[in-house]
């Protein structure tokens, strides 16, 4: 039923509310032991994963008291990671923040984890060694009371699962990356989602809280949640984990424990899981369920933990995840969600939760939100809707599934006419009514027993083979939302329609599995396989092949089975016997691990549409030419003894043919030119691979090309602009030596990426790429191909460290008019075509490492992103004044842009900044921040109030002069290229309204350097809500990553006049701007400003300049995109 906008959101839930956390991280640690070493890894770490990371140092703090920005920032962050060190304890500072950071874990449900950096664990948490030392200079310095507080927040925070850097003996970056996985995972984790409309949760969370007895620290408590499949048991145990798991001293929620245990080892990935989860550690070595159950019972013997197993089924799921109680320390909680009751009686729980139907009130509840998207049916359909939810009974997944499937009938007589229907089935038969008809009840069965979770494309082409009109079955499907489609393009479904699909099969013969259409039970396939009771009923079976047993499978097995068209075996070792016996009928064959060194040719593949044989044992495919006039898919990655490819010429079908990781591969036969509807060819890392047969050429439909990691490949074939279709060609760290001319006229070629592609030592291949015309050398003019001018699509163009020498830099670039990224960083040319200006369409120009490199030409108005890092030769720099779209320019480690004296250069540097009205950044050598910054500060904070004024607040440019300490033992030699660390990012509190913005640069790293450099950025009045008032208090604090350090910062109060005009920095400091931005100190002494600190009338800015009507600041915004680069 179409209706109006929502009204109102579910009366009860109970998620915990996440808008508090403003941070993922706070980092607490003793900057005197770990600030140059683990920590600043750690930190640029989290940044890097995309982790929000507040970080604080015990030394740059002042005073005797947290501040309240310390508090704030410890308060709104969602993880706590503390790390001891040796001196830890030694500071005041250390343990008042860890006193404040358990209080807000009790209080706030804040996930702390601690990191034991080179120190044992005991001592932190009896406070011995070091510790014992420092505590005895703390009890007479400070009171008794103060002293017993900090030992008690130690010694609970020692016992909370965390990392120990002596259990890493891989070294540093291993255990960091450990820590930066588990944080990741425990963000994710940390507040599970439950049900959209999460009606009448409460009062079953209230439930579990009685049935948990938290306040009880004896022996493990194991709570079951059982019912009927659809009742809520998985969300009821989101919810209660949700509001409790903080409380523990580690937690895991293991969901969909009945699949994951039926995959591949899947209870010891399971347990490996678990243990990970609590142990924060991702390198657990794999071994076999009783090795797992041994590391239990050592490591968490002595942690109070949470543990919810979702949807377990069997007996051995619970002995192999929580078999003893002494597995876990006094306190734990364990909560099991299952159908079956008797499970959770035979295992001895103690105390059980039966998950019941709603009562009807909030039946009705559910029922309306996804019927009509409000808690009570509209005007007319009370009656209609009351007699739905009399029909389901209470349960909430069908009720959902109902509202949902009635929520687009248009008119009350289509609802009566849908729910007469369903009265003449009982609810055993919903899974008929959602359904149109038996096409679709095909597909949805197929999809049920072999296709959840995999990616949707492939298993469409298999579908595709098996049912007519698959789209619009499909479309019919995940419309009513019985199979969705996730983030990563696989098909989802709910647990409950995956059961009723499953028991449509097993119900037409309960008692004989080998009469049912689909086997997916692997228990039931290895049964029938070993019995041979397989009849030609069977349309698909599944077999993970169990290694524990001994009994040799037979193709005979397969010989009744005439109508099997879905095969998958994994790890299945030789079968006896003749292949002659499988199924002419066969469309998938998935058999991961094939034994063979060749399929047999008995094997009967005819009418095969996908043949997936990764990790075989092949050496080759086949013997003799093979033909197989339907197979759109041929996957043998990883095939690591196969040494050649198989004629293609039986295979007219062809689509995708996917060999990476086939690191003997050494041929490609020549027919696979004849492959007219190849769209994919995959292969990457196929290391022995030397060259490409020239039919390759003839590939029409071919889409995307993947050469990269082909070490050994030196040339391509000639002729490349045959295959009209290619759009990506990826062929980095190849060893090619000269591109084909061809090349040049690939008209739809979109992404070409040539990183690491050197050629000859003394002169670059590039110029086979580009025709330079009479300005080039005569020994580059024989590597010039006839014409490029095809490339009219390139949009992403990668040259990275290929060697390129001056003489390749082309000058006829314009006619790459759709390009959009350039990367030409470390190579060897001195100097840029001018003809780049002529890119009308390039937003991103990366050129760092380009050590030789001299100056820019003019660049296109389109470009928003220059980076030029460590072009170490750098002198000048164009009129930058036309980048209207201007959004970040990067020249650190430019090192002669200091001696730049030209004023108008400058000039136009400002208009960059000022003019403009976007988000930019700029990163330049420079050791001041110019006088005109009226708030300026030592060290990397400041505060300030708003003045009061006739002007509306356009925003804050913030300035901001840093590098790496000069006693800083770190990288040598210092400008290697290749070190980089966080850029700047600005926190910015509006004190009088406890607002909070934070601003990050459209960079994700920058490189490290000794030199100053300056970083100039504007912040927009729209990150504040538009609350940049006159009186405002606000607070800036710029962070850096490790080893850099903020020196020294300023701000800039940009403003408009309420007539609209834009004050502006007179002529004067104009000058004095762009003089100290670029490193001229001297100019600085000989200037003065008639803004001054103190500055009492217009305190928001200079506001002598001349007034600029129609401003474009009006549109100024901040958006933060870290994949730009």
């Amino acid at each position: 039923m179409a209706s109006s906008d929502l009204a109102q959101q579910p009366s009860s839930s109970s998620s915990t509310p996440t808008s508090r956390w403003s941070l993922d991280v706070f980092l607490s640690f003793r900057g005197l032991d770990t600030r140059e070493n683990f920590t600043k890894d750690l930190y640029p770490a989290l940044i890097q994963k995309g982790i929000h990371t507040f970080r604080d140092d015990d030394e740059l703090r002042r005073g005797e008291d947290i501040g309240s920005e310390l508090i704030k920032a410890i308060e709104e962050s969602r993880i706590a990671i503390v790390i001891f060190s040796e001196n830890y304890a030694s500071s005041k500072w250390c343990l008042d923040e860890l006193a404040r950071i358990m209080e807000c874990r009790e209080k706030n449900g804040q996930l702390v984890l601690p990191v034991f950096y080179k120190i044992d664990p005991v001592v932190v948490m009896r406070q011995t060694g070091s510790f014992e030392k420092f505590f005895i200079k703390h009890e007479s310095r400070y009171d008794t009371e103060k002293v017993l507080k900090w030992r008690a927040v130690l010694t609970e925070a020692a016992k909370l699962s965390g990392f120990n850097s002596e259990d890493v003996p891989a070294g540093h970056t291993t255990f960091i990356q450990s820590i930066v996985e588990a944080v990741s995972t425990k963000l994710n984790q940390m507040h599970l989602n439950i049900a959209v409309y999460p009606v009448a949760i409460d009062s079953r969370v209230k439930h579990m809280h009685f049935l948990l007895n938290l306040g009880s620290y004896d022996v493990p408590i194991i709570i079951g949640i059982h019912g009927m499949g659809g009742m809520g048991k998985t969300t009821i145990a989101k919810a209660i984990y949700n509001e409790v798991f903080h409380k523990f001293e580690g937690s895991s929620f293991l969901a969909n424990v009945r699949q994951a245990s039926e995959q591949p080892n899947g209870l010891v990935h399971l347990q490996e899981q678990l243990l990970s989860d609590i142990l924060m550690n991702i390198n657990l070595n794999r071994g076999n369920a009783d090795s797992e159950i041994i590391l239990m019972e050592d490591r968490l013997c002595q942690k109070r933990v949470l543990i919810v197993l979702d949807d377990v089924d069997q007996a051995e799921q619970l002995n192999n995840l929580a078999g003893m109680r002494d597995w876990f320390g006094p306190g734990s909680r364990i909560i099991i969600t299952t159908r079956d009751e008797k499970l959770l009686n035979d295992f001895g729980v103690d105390e059980k939760y039966e998950a019941k139907e709603l009562n009807p009130e909030q039946s009705l509840e559910l029922f309306s939100w996804h019927a009509f998207r409000k808690d009570k049916p509209v005007e007319d359909y009370e009656e209609l809707s009351n007699g739905v939810v009399r029909y389901v009974g209470g349960i909430p997944l069908a009720l959902e599934m109902l509202g949902s499937f009635l929520y687009d009938k248009k008119s009350i007589s289509e609802w009566k006419s849908a729910l007469e229907k369903l009265k003449v089935h009982p609810l055993n038969q919903l899974k008929n009514r959602l359904l149109n008809d038996v096409k679709e009840m095909d597909i949805f069965l197929d999809i049920a027993c072999f296709f959840i979770g995999m990616d949707k494309d492939y298993a469409m082409t298999i579908l595709d083979g098996c049912h007519p009109d698959l789209e619009d079955g499909i479309s019919a499907l995940t419309q009513r939302s019985i199979v969705t489609v996730n983030e990563n393009n696989e098909f989802i479904m709910r647990d409950l329609l995956r059961d009723m699909g499953r028991e449509i099969v097993r119900e037409r013969s309960p008692k004989d599995p080998g009469k049912r259409s689909r086997l997916w039970s692997h228990d039931d396939a290895y049964d029938v396989l070993t019995r041979a009771t397989g009849t030609e009923a069977v349309e698909g079976l599944i077999l993970n092949y169990p290694g524990s047993r001994e009994v040799k499978l037979s193709t005979e097995a397969f010989a009744k089975m005439s109508k099997l068209r879905l095969l998958q075996l994994n790890d299945v070792p030789p079968l006896t016997g003749s292949y002659e016996h499988f199924s002419e009928e066969l469309i998938w064959l998935c058999w991961r691990g094939f034994p063979l060194k060749d399929i047999p040719v008995k094997f009967r593949l005819d009418n095969l549409l996908v043949l997936d044989m990764q990790h075989s044992s092949l050496k080759m495919v086949w013997k003799e030419t093979k033909f197989l006039k339907r197979l759109k898919i041929l996957k043998l990655s990883h095939s690591s003894h196969l040494t050649r490819t198989p004629d293609f010429s039986g295979f007219p079908s062809l689509e995708k043919l996917i060999l990476e990781g086939c690191t003997s591969l050494v041929e490609v036969h020549q027919s696979i030119g004849h492959l007219n509807r190849l769209v994919l060819l995959n292969l990457k890392d196929c290391k022995n691979l030397k060259n490409l047969p020239d039919s390759i050429s003839k590939l029409k439909a071919l889409e995307s090309l993947i050469l990269t990691g082909c070490s050994k490949l030196d040339k391509l074939p000639e002729n490349l602009e045959e295959m009209d279709s290619l759009t990506e060609l990826f062929a980095d760290e190849i060893a090619i030596e000269k591109l084909p001319s061809s090349i040049g006229l690939l008209k739809n070629l979109r992404s070409l990426s040539l990183k690491g592609c050197k050629g000859p030592p003394s002169k670059s291949w590039l110029s086979s790429f580009w025709p330079w015309g009479s300005l080039i050398s005569p020994h580059s003019i024989t590597l010039l191909p006839a014409s490029f001018v095809g490339l009219c699509s390139l949009k992403i163009l990668i040259l990275e460290d290929c060697n390129l020498s001056e003489d390749a830099i082309p000058i006829d670039l314009q006619r790459l008019s759709s390009l959009q990224e350039l990367a030409l960083g470390k190579n060897n040319f001195s100097s840029l075509s001018t003809s780049i200006n002529l890119l009308s369409q390039l937003r991103v120009l990366d050129l760092q490492n380009c050590t030789k490199l001299q100056s820019l030409p003019e660049l296109p108005s389109s470009l928003s992103i220059v980076n030029a890092s460590s072009c170490i030769c750098m002198e000048r720099l164009p009129d930058l004044s036309n980048l209207h779209n201007f959004r970040s320019l990067v020249f650190i480690n430019c090192h002669k842009l200091i001696e730049i004296q030209t004023k108008s250069s400058r000039k136009n540097l400002l208009q960059g900044l000022f003019g403009h009205g976007m988000k930019l950044d700029i990163f330049l050598p420079g050791d001041e921040v110019p006088e005109w910054f009226t708030h300026q500060c030592l060290g990397s904070s400041t505060s300030f109030e708003v003045p009061l004024s006739n002007h509306n607040i356009l925003g804050l440019t913030l300035c901001a002069v840093y590098a790496a300490d000069e006693d800083a033992n770190m990288f040598a030699p210092l400008f290697d290229g290749d070190k980089h660390t966080s850029p700047p990012s600005a926190k910015i509190n509006i004190a009088s309204n406890d607002d909070m913005a934070y601003y990050y640069p459209n960079v994700k790293d920058i490189h490290i350097t000794r030199q100053d450099h300056t970083w100039v950025c504007h912040v927009p009045c729209t990150e504040f809500r538009n609350q940049l008032e006159g009186g405002a208090q606000i607070e800036v604090s710029i962070e850096i990553g490790e080893p850099l350090k903020v020196k020294k910062c300023g701000i800039y109060i940009q403003c408009q006049e309420i007539n609209g005009k834009l004050p502006q920095p007179s002529h004067e400091e104009a000058i004095q701007y762009a003089s100290v931005v670029n490193g001229d100190r001297s100019a600085v002494a000989k200037l003065k400003t008639k803004t001054k600190r103190g500055h009492n009338d217009n305190e928001a800015g200079p506001s002598n300049g001349t007034g600029n009507e129609d401003q474009e600041t009006r549109r100024l915004r901040t958006e933060f995109d870290p994949t730009i680069y």
